[in-house]
């Protein structure tokens, strides 16, 4: 299906071709970095997945406004210049059909002029100009983030009140000045959540999710699948939410220690396990980058699965490394968002004897140049 904005918005480079030969383009890509990186891996090469359109369930819109016009929508390619976007045919139709009571709100929040003072008697006048508006639909509604410079005074926090009480569609607003300030929930109706493997999981403010729902079951059923017939100590490394972990602690006679650095993250991933009385996973916050899982403490994991972000898990790939090969786990799951990260991982696994198995593209981020590859090595 076309659309008019693909040559400027930076989300769909590649509609403009045909389905099939979309998928043939990035397909041939794909395996063109591996190759070049990691020889002939056609053999060992899967079936790709291919993600349908219209299912995308997060989003993140620029806006800014500027003599009482607001401009919203995604940035043109490679510019911060925003292109106007009232639909987007990746996107859910229940995020497409809130658009546009999303964007006259922030145009009424924007147009709110404050007054502050500065030391002494200087007053001057205040207005939002610019900023992101991150929207996830959650399984029991949309979970809105805004991320601003400003403060939110009282008569913002009042619009946004009046606008949750006409959305019936939207079940939490959230606010916080950039991404590394925790974001401080304004209205919750109710607690968003998402289901993984028939479990109902806590979503926090702004909380990294996979794109789509199709998306995160094709890679959880491509890691269920490598991991095979294996048991025993797994590591889930870099686990945000704890996608992986809710998916293998379904498993028998399996310990999962899963790690990562985000608060928010870690904390909605303990409360659901709470919650749920799941007993086999135990949830670590541990910076993988800079203090990664030493050789020795990868030796107890029979299962050793990483899911890092696009910079890659070279650090913790080295300590893999060190390891005796009578000591290695049995397997050894990488999942990727970036190939040209994942290949210069590889090649550390792959010189330091592990075999490279099974490679297995998913496509969920569709008609753009993003691919997600999920492999397994064997000791």
């Amino acid at each position: 299906m076309g659309c008019e904005k693909n040559q400027n918005c930076g989300g769909c480079q590649f509609r403009h071709l045909a389905v099939q030969d979309y998928q043939k383009q990035k397909t041939k890509a794909v395996l063109s970095v591996l190759k070049n990186n990691l020889g002939d891996i056609e053999d060992i090469f899967q079936k790709p997945v291919f993600i349908a359109d219209g299912l995308r369930r997060r989003a993140t819109f620029a806006f800014k406004y500027q003599k009482g016009i607001l401009n919203f929508g995604f940035n043109e390619n490679q510019s911060h210049q925003i292109i106007n976007v009232e639909e987007c045919l990746m996107l859910t139709d229940k995020v497409n059909r809130n658009l546009k009571s999303v964007q006259d709100f922030l145009s009424r929040l924007c147009a709110i002029v404050t007054t502050k003072k500065q030391k002494g008697k200087i007053f001057f006048q205040e207005q939002i100009k610019e900023g992101d508006l991150h929207i996830l639909q959650a399984q029991n509604g949309l979970d809105i983030v805004l991320e601003i410079s400003n403060e939110l005074e009282l008569e913002h926090r009042l619009e946004i009140a009046d606008f949750m009480a006409q959305n019936i569609d939207s079940i939490r607003f959230s606010y916080r000045k950039n991404q590394a300030n925790r974001a401080e929930v304004v209205i919750e109706k109710a607690k968003p959540f998402i289901i993984i493997e028939d479990r109902q999981v806590y979503v926090a403010p702004g909380d990294f999710l996979q794109a789509s729902k199709e998306g995160e079951k094709a890679l959880v059923d491509i890691v269920l699948k490598y991991v095979g017939d294996a048991r025993g100590q797994m590591a889930d490394l870099f686990c945000g939410i704890g996608t992986f972990s809710y998916a293998l602690s379904r498993l028998e006679n399996t310990k999962i220690v899963a790690a990562d650095i985000s608060p928010s993250l870690l904390e909605g991933f303990q409360k659901s396990v709470n919650a749920q009385m799941i007993s086999n996973i135990s949830i670590l916050s541990k910076n993988l980058f800079l203090y990664p899982f030493e050789a020795s403490e990868l030796e107890k994991f029979d299962v050793v699965l990483f899911d890092p972000p696009r910079a890659g898990a070279i650090e913790q790939v080295r300590e893999l490394c060190k390891i005796i090969p009578e000591r290695r786990p049995k397997k050894v799951i990488a999942v990727s968002c970036n190939v040209k990260t994942f290949c210069r991982d590889a090649k550390l696994l792959i010189e330091a004897g592990y075999v490279l198995k099974s490679v297995t593209l998913v496509d969920q981020f569709v008609y753009s140049d993003h691919s997600e590859i999920v492999a397994l090595f064997e000791k």
